[in-house]
């Protein structure tokens, strides 16, 4: 069989070769080519949705070196931003400019009709003196909870903005516990030598006492304190987001490089019209709770252009966690990602956890993702409830994913009944043992996927919902893998596959648990060590309409399926 992988293989190579040497640069920072223009980015979209409404100022401008701003790097300019700021606001906004320079600060509050705007040299870097950080009210991993105010913040404004091309660096590795096994030995001791203190195991570095004592089993970042006053008996701990926008309406992020956030480094929570582009949002790989964008309850959204390379989820959608993201109820909605590049990160594009207030009207398009650690990662569990829906996603390439390029799971932190070495887990639910269906149960459903071109990786697509929640309605159409493992397909309705081409090393092309209504056509499979073992199986004991059509695969190599 020809291998139809060969020549798109071939051009992805070269693309990602480019786009490794083009971040080699160490001139400027990387900035995703620009393939989308303003007026173009609602081209091709599925859904009806207003225009996203973009920021705009007066024609008036203030330098924060007209109020005493010193960029040696050493001053501290917090009471210099402040007072500029508070200048342009009682003058009915305007730019509030940083130029070259190296501009220590403690954190800024953004006040509206301010467009805060960092030249090209110009690198504004936030203090690690955690008592210059107090703890706030607010949302952290979708959970009501406090924390130390961001370095950027802003509650209740409207029309702001952050331009240029200069730098926003949070400082992070002040505040970040970091493991052992994340440095080398070297790195190690170093790090150990600078100060903080050490887990009881040894096995992790804390900034101070505070830090580790808030560190404890299964909190998840966020402790369940009832009283106020434990927190601050912890506050180093509670790592603040880089930029932290609350309820705010006509959002402009445009040009700048955000990186080393002590937790997420952009976190638009509750906001409406937003627009993030041609930014370069960069952590450590090593950085734990290192998100580069994290969208939450947001309405009217366009991310395009972007540049990634971070610790955790690169793109990720969210509308807070269990009760308290059904309370607000505010799904994450109407919003187009077009043009974005991932390098790093846990999830390329990712849906989830925190997904309890819904997410739906979604488009995705056009980006690449390059050494993530899963590509599209749709993420929830019992408990969660919300519902994710209408989530269109086409034209996505990745290369060098050593886990899932696409992966829905039901069962986050949990186990398969199928795992993906090609056992079984025996966990497999029966009827008497299903929880009941209510408001704390998720659902995804009516999620297209098209055009989605994986190339020396190692799984290739993994869908599991839940046994009492099937995923619903997905489709997968018109995509290619080249990979070292196949497709599962487990606890799924109405699910379509049509036009893939799979490449594998070895193992099964498919493998489908539980499902009902389950159209596999024009399936073509090219399996590198298959020495008459099956191609497809279907397993599990309530397997319904399960049809495989136009298929190139010999049938004498499906397994399960009824005559």
């Amino acid at each position: 069989m020809k291998n139809p992988l060969k020549k798109w293989k071939g051009r992805m190579v070269m693309a990602g070769l480019a786009l490794y040497l083009f971040s080699c640069n160490t001139s400027s920072p990387v900035n995703a080519p620009q393939l989308v223009e303003k007026d173009n980015i609602y081209a091709g979209i599925e859904f009806e949705m207003p225009k996203v409404k973009e920021a705009s100022f007066k024609d008036y401008s203030v330098k924060i070196t007209d109020f005493g701003a010193v960029g040696d790097g050493i001053t501290n300019n917090k009471e210099a931003i402040t007072s500029t700021i508070e200048m342009a606001a009682k003058k009915g906004g305007g730019k509030v400019i940083i130029p070259r320079g190296v501009w220590l600060t403690g954190p800024i509050q953004l006040k509206s009709n301010i467009n805060l705007h960092l030249e090209d040299g110009a690198l504004l870097v936030f203090s690690k003196d955690f008592d210059e950080y107090p703890l706030i009210e607010t949302s952290f991993e979708g959970l009501d909870t406090y924390r130390c105010i961001s370095p950027i913040y802003g509650k209740d404004l409207t029309n702001i903005a952050i331009t240029g091309k200069g730098i926003i660096d949070g400082s992070g590795d002040a505040w970040r516990p970091v493991k052992k096994s994340k440095l080398t030995e070297n790195q190690w001791n170093k790090l150990v030598k600078s100060g903080g203190v050490l887990s009881e195991n040894k096995q992790t570095w804390y900034p101070s006492e505070s830090s580790r004592k808030g560190d404890q089993k299964d909190n998840f970042n966020v402790p369940n304190f009832d009283d106020p006053k434990e927190f601050e008996k912890v506050k180093d701990f509670m790592r603040p987001v880089l930029l932290s926008l609350v309820d705010c309406k006509k959002v402009l992020l445009d040009g700048p490089t955000f990186q080393n956030s002590p937790a997420w480094n952009l976190h638009p929570l509750m906001c409406e019209d937003v627009i993030i582009r041609n930014l370069t949002v960069k952590n450590p790989w090593y950085s734990q709770n290192g998100d580069g964008l994290d969208l939450e309850s947001c309405k009217n959204a366009l991310i395009y252009n972007n540049t990634f390379d971070v610790g955790d989820d690169a793109i990720c959608i969210k509308s807070g966690k269990n009760e308290d993201g059904r309370k607000r109820g505010m799904p994450t909605e109407n919003v187009i990602i077009k043009n974005n590049i991932v390098f790093h990160g846990h999830g390329g594009f990712t849906i989830g956890s925190e997904m309890s207030g819904g997410v739906k009207k979604m488009h995705i398009s056009n980006c690449t993702f390059i050494g993530t650690d899963i590509g599209l990662r749709f993420k929830s569990t019992r408990g969660r409830g919300g519902v994710v829906e209408d989530i269109f996603i086409s034209k996505i390439d990745m290369m060098n994913i050593p886990a899932e390029a696409i992966k829905f799971n039901s069962f986050y932190e949990g186990k398969s009944p199928v795992d993906t070495k090609g056992g079984k887990n025996n966990i497999e639910d029966t009827e008497e043992d299903l929880p009941p269906v209510t408001e704390e149960t998720p659902a995804f459903k009516n999620i297209s996927l098209k055009e989605i071109h994986v190339s020396n990786s190692e799984i290739a697509a993994f869908f599991q919902g839940l046994p009492e929640k099937h995923l619903s309605n997905i489709s997968l159409e018109n995509s290619t893998f080249e990979v070292n493992k196949g497709m599962f397909l487990i606890n799924s309705d109405a699910f379509t596959m049509k036009g893939i081409d799979i490449k594998l090393q070895k193992g099964k092309a498919l493998t489908i648990f539980n499902c009902n209504d389950v159209t596999v056509d024009a399936l073509a499979a090219d399996i590198v060590e298959n020495k008459g073992q099956h191609v497809i199986s279907i397993e599990g004991k309530t397997n319904k309409h399960i049809n495989i059509t136009n298929s190139s695969i010999d049938p004498s190599l499906i397994s399960g399926l009824e005559k």
